[in-house]
């Protein structure tokens, strides 16, 4: 087998392999023969059909097969032989395999680039450091309370925290436009989702009040029609109602699954849970940076066809989260999208498996054990949840892939200059807890 090679630009490969006609004909005769034994031809007993009769039956469709089978064979032979590791399939140009000519044809792919990582003695990282306090308990107590509220009819006027049912119609030049009118729609003063000036003027307002203001639209508002324009609002209230947070006691305590040691029990759970998140988000702001060095430190040259995967992988994702099971409805989703994210991913994926292939990482069977662990807290019975999760080769491959690339991350840590950051827990984590209203 003769194999010739060059290089087209940057990555690609242009590879010309030619396989002698005695292979192709040698490959051609023997899957006849073995033929004679099980091909059923009307006129002849099974196992006695002449070898002529099978060659004159089914001779093009035997070759076509072996051709086939000798493009893959043949192509990763000449891989093995050159030493190329493709990245992606390749395409097959100029394919000869006319009966008695040798088999000829071009694969055009590419190989993936050669990684040498850059020393990043030095490089210095910020980790984040906060505790717990019994203050940002209190206030996650306050939102899980929240989540349990109830809303109780007010006579006062409206204010931060109360939530008002209106009915509204805006007006453009003295014209309704389309989506400026509803009814019966409750607002919480505070939370944001309306427009601010529309929040503002929905201040002080009580049942059964009528008012008018105008509202300013930003430049950058999703509906192009209104943005930048300056509409009036006509607005009734039907009620105006106040937050009713529950007690803090044993039946709050059930509602979130806490059967037996009350408020302390569900207190310590909070403290726990609130540690085991800002462990994770310390950590992974720390290795957010670690990466975003790794990558400033190691420009890498991608094969096109590891990136179209990932695009195509960040696509489907994105529809799945979207809700979208029919392929056949699938909206349009342009590559632009997930460009930057799927080198990325592409580029870091590259870097950090050079890192364990230098380093000799292996799987440390401790850490998965931790991990395993872990995920299994979040069910009712954790023994049970990790004897499963142990049973499930696809889940131990991608826990064992996720453990040796937090020893990776490790690894590079230990080679960068780590300086701590003192902050808050809420500030870390955007937590915002909500004042008290007391009318």
């Amino acid at each position: 087998m003769q194999v010739s090679l060059e290089t087209t630009s940057g990555l690609e490969r242009r590879m010309k392999v030619q396989v002698p006609a005695e292979r192709v004909e040698r490959e051609v005769e023997a899957q006849l023969k073995s033929l004679t034994k099980k091909a059923k031809v009307d006129g002849f007993r099974p196992g006695k059909v002449p070898l002529k009769v099978l060659r004159e039956r089914f001779g093009d469709q035997v070759r076509a097969d072996v051709v086939r089978d000798l493009l893959q064979a043949s192509f990763n032979e000449a891989l093995s032989q050159e030493k190329l590791n493709p990245a992606g399939g390749p395409r097959l140009d100029a394919v000869n395999a006319a009966p008695g000519k040798d088999l000829e044809y071009t694969a055009v792919f590419e190989v993936y680039p050669e990684v040498r990582l850059v020393s990043m003695d030095g490089t210095k990282v910020e980790r984040a450091v906060a505790e717990v306090t019994g203050e940002d308990v209190e206030a996650m107590l306050d939102n899980l309370r929240r989540q349990r509220a109830t809303w109780e009819p007010v006579t006062r006027a409206a204010g931060d925290g109360d939530r008002v049912n209106i009915d509204f119609e805006g007006f453009l030049d003295g014209t309704p436009f389309p989506g400026g009118k509803g009814d019966k729609v409750p607002v919480v003063l505070g939370e944001k989702r309306m427009l601010p000036d529309f929040e503002k003027g929905l201040v002080g307002i009580k049942a059964g009040e009528s008012r008018e203001f105008d509202v300013d639209f930003p430049a950058d508002y999703h509906a192009a029609e209104m943005a930048g324009k300056k509409a009036h609002f006509k607005v009734t209230a039907h009620a105006v109602e106040g937050q009713v947070l529950p007690t803090l006691d044993d039946s709050f305590c059930k509602s979130f699954g806490i059967q037996e040691g009350g408020v302390d029990k569900l207190r310590q759970e909070v403290t726990d849970n609130m540690n085991r998140e800002l462990e994770d988000t310390v950590r992974r702001k720390l290795k957010d940076q670690a990466m975003e060095a790794l990558l400033k430190a190691n420009k890498l040259d991608l094969p096109k066809a590891l990136v179209d995967d990932e695009i195509e992988r960040l696509r489907q994702d994105a529809l799945v989260r979207i809700g979208v099971r029919d392929a056949k409805k699938a909206p349009e989703l342009p590559r632009e999208l997930f460009d930057e994210q799927a080198v990325r991913r592409v580029s870091l994926g590259l870097l950090i498996g050079q890192i364990i292939t230098e380093q000799h990482l292996a799987v440390d069977p401790k850490r998965v054990d931790e991990r395993l662990e872990r995920m299994a807290n979040e069910y009712s019975k954790p023994a049970e949840a990790v004897r499963s999760f142990r049973a499930n080769g696809d889940i131990m491959r991608q826990v064992e892939t996720v453990v040796l690339e937090e020893q990776a991350v490790d690894w590079l840590l230990g080679k960068l200059t780590v300086t701590e950051k003192p902050t808050t827990f809420k500030a870390l984590m955007n937590f915002h807890d909500h004042e008290h209203h007391d009318h």
